[in-house]
């Protein structure tokens, strides 16, 4: 569905960050995810925030649809579809990894941003270990070992060099115990309104990439180009911190996945996945689903389920 810029700036939701180049199908999607925010917003009775998320004194703002005002969103907690989601939002932002970047203000504010997403579709995990884990072997039965802990915003040590020496970071993270006293992972991305960019790594990063890469094993011959510089970088990165785990010099991690959720309509991580296979020789320590497909697997309360659906789900 597409909408006229008529319809757009009745919504407050005509914003330019929205279009992509050459890839209207993407624009399509990008606005009509925000107008569904903003739709959603109103029609549980949530006031609109704005650009910048705190105005300041004596500047100019305006309203976005597809926002909350900040100190109503973190007074409400109204950004989270479920009370667990917010419990595990408010805990992970009263701890400060070494290192990281954390957009608090769009955490709480922004309803299209993919870590409240994440913080949605995973927090009633986060909060029930056994259901976790049940989640985690239905979605990909052959995971080893047991989950013993669910992360958010995880990296296992940003700007390390032992791993990968950037701040690339997991959504979400399943800690799995494997029973030989070391631990497993699946690190997830979870995209929602989010676009792919093509973006050149940092030179001097580039032959740790590459030999971590090289040392898995995964990928098949001529695997490089297409993802250096590309609109797969980040896809490469954030597998790659998982490969960078398993072949750490502390021996603590064993078995290692990451995996991406996503949209079926966000078409740039459909044709990506889709994409970033065919470079794969050895795909186990690589997955991907769609949002409609993990909701359809009956990990999730019912309610929950529904509440997600109604949030982020549309035709």
């Amino acid at each position: 569905m597409s909408y006229s810029r008529t319809e757009l700036e009745a919504l407050y939701c005509l914003e330019a960050d929205d279009r992509v180049p050459k890839r209207p199908e993407m624009t399509a999607f990008r606005q009509q995810a925000r107008v569904h925010q903003a739709q959603w917003r109103e029609s549980k009775g949530h006031p609109i925030g704005s650009q910048p998320i705190v105005p300041r004194e004596g500047s100019r703002s305006r309203p976005v649809g597809s926002r909350l005002p900040l100190d109503y969103a973190r007074e409400t907690g109204a950004n989270f579809v479920t009370a667990v989601a917010l419990d595990a939002a408010s805990a992970r932002t009263s701890i400060t990894e070494r290192e990281q970047s954390f957009d608090h203000q769009r955490l709480w504010a922004e309803l299209l941003w993919s870590s409240t997403f994440a913080f949605n579709l995973f927090g009633d995990l986060a909060a029930d270990l056994e259901r976790a884990d049940r989640a985690v072997h239905t979605l990909w039965p052959d995971v080893p070992g047991t989950v013993c802990e669910v992360r958010f915003a995880h990296s296992p040590g940003r700007l390390d060099r032992s791993y990968l020496g950037n701040l690339v970071a997991f959504d979400v993270a399943f800690v799995l115990e494997l029973g030989d006293g070391t631990q497993g992972i699946v690190g997830v991305r979870s995209a929602y309104h989010d676009r792919l960019k093509p973006q050149l790594p940092k030179p001097e990063r580039l032959p740790r990439y590459v030999e971590v890469t090289e040392r898995s094993g995964a990928f098949r011959p001529g695997w490089l180009d297409p993802v250096n510089g590309t609109e797969l970088i980040h896809t490469w990165l954030e597998h790659a911190l998982v490969l960078s785990m398993v072949q750490h010099q502390s021996g603590a991690w064993s078995w290692g996945r990451y995996a991406v959720v996503h949209p079926a309509g966000n078409t740039d991580f459909v044709d990506a996945c889709a994409t970033y296979r065919t470079l794969l020789a050895d795909e186990s320590t690589f997955a991907s689903i769609t949002l409609e497909e993990l909701l359809a697997a009956g990990i999730l309360s019912a309610a929950t389920t529904a509440a997600l659906r109604e949030r982020y789900v549309f035709d």
